[in-house]
């Protein structure tokens, strides 16, 4: 009995040392109080484990930890240049973006958050939506954090389960800021035309809530119960397309069709961006391994016509994958890739 109590006692003092809103602390103090009258009873271990728990994830949320914007349109673009090809319209769409937030800080408005209506990518597999998100995050200094919404059927997912059930966590959406550890990530829901018909409806109910400015501000997630500010988020989306979105979530994004790529933008993806990382990835030197331009049609469109470049990428990471073997098995220090032997490294 006497542990029992001590252990609440620390349980309290870390409740009270922490940076919780006050009205949360004082309810969790009132009830490891209430738990202490309990402690010879059956129950009392069980209730101990689901309030520990609970104090755990409600500690972890970064109350009031954020990360410092930079707003620098010159250190954007190039961070945007860097990791990606082409792309114009979108990366216009992110520098003005960005320049009015600049605009705002100046103006001594920082804390008056710009209301932008949330960009979404649409496009198809492999067009760069996802990656575009994390340059976005990259190019403002903020930590970035995707939630996939491809076969989700339940909104419990993105608001969590009440703590009535057994094994109840937090959803989606505060576990996003407890993996960033700020209040102000870039959250990025992915795909969000491909949840489930039977639960659409109901998380586009809690997509609105969520990218409504006048509701986000006081996201209710059903573990943690008490209101948590989003306002400070950065929302990003993507699709394949909008058919499936509702009206209502439509009325609140800012859809950007992402192209397709013709073959001479994925020669440049290619031979500028895949090729470099996935040699760094392997362990490759540079110059172990090179291309000759006149095989670059055969890596880029070995099946046919492909909108993205997974296709792309898969070949040169196959191609990437044979080189590595032969290194190690002391067959080649380096090699050219040319039209006659590039069948013989391409995946089959």
């Amino acid at each position: 009995m006497e542990a029992a109590s001590e252990q609440l006692n620390q349980l309290i003092e870390r409740v009270k040392a922490s940076q919780i809103p006050d009205k949360l602390k004082e309810t969790i103090v009132i009830r490891l109080s209430q738990l202490s009258k309990l402690t010879s009873s059956p129950t009392f271990l069980p209730e101990y484990d689901r309030i520990s728990r609970y104090i755990n994830w409600v500690i972890s949320i970064p109350w009031n930890k954020r990360t410092q914007d930079v707003l620098d349109l010159k250190y954007a673009k190039q961070i945007l240049d860097k990791n990606h090809h082409s792309l114009l319209e979108t990366k216009d769409r992110v520098l003005e973006y960005i320049s009015i937030m600049k605009l705002k800080s100046e103006r001594g408005e920082e804390k008056e958050v710009f209301r932008a209506p949330i960009l979404c990518f649409v496009g198809l597999v492999g067009t760069g939506k996802t990656t575009i998100a994390s340059s976005i995050a990259e190019s403002m200094g903020r930590k970035f954090s995707r939630i996939p919404f491809g076969g989700m059927g339940d909104p419990l997912d993105l608001r969590g389960q009440s703590r009535m059930h057994a094994e109840a966590e937090p959803g989606k959406i505060i576990k996003a800021l407890i993996d960033t550890q700020t209040m102000n990530p870039v959250i990025l829901l992915d795909e969000i035309d491909r949840v489930t018909t039977q639960g659409a409806s109901s998380i586009m109910g809690v997509l609105v809530e969520l990218l409504d400015p006048k509701q986000n501000h006081s996201f209710v997630d059903h573990y943690i119960d008490h209101p948590v500010n989003l306002s400070e988020v950065l929302f990003i989306a993507t699709a394949n397309n909008t058919t499936s979105i509702s009206t209502a979530v439509l009325d609140r994004i800012e859809p950007i069709s992402m192209p397709s790529y013709s073959d001479a933008d994925k020669v440049a993806i290619g031979r500028d961006y895949v090729l470099p990382r996935v040699l760094k990835e392997a362990g490759i030197q540079e110059g172990s391994l090179i291309f000759e331009e006149d095989v670059w049609p055969q890596i880029v469109r070995p099946l046919g016509y492909d909108a993205g470049i997974r296709t792309l990428e898969r070949n040169i990471e196959g191609v990437v994958r044979k080189v590595a073997r032969m290194i190690v098995e002391g067959k080649i220090q380096s090699i050219k890739i040319t039209s006659q032997n590039v069948k013989d490294f391409l995946p089959q």
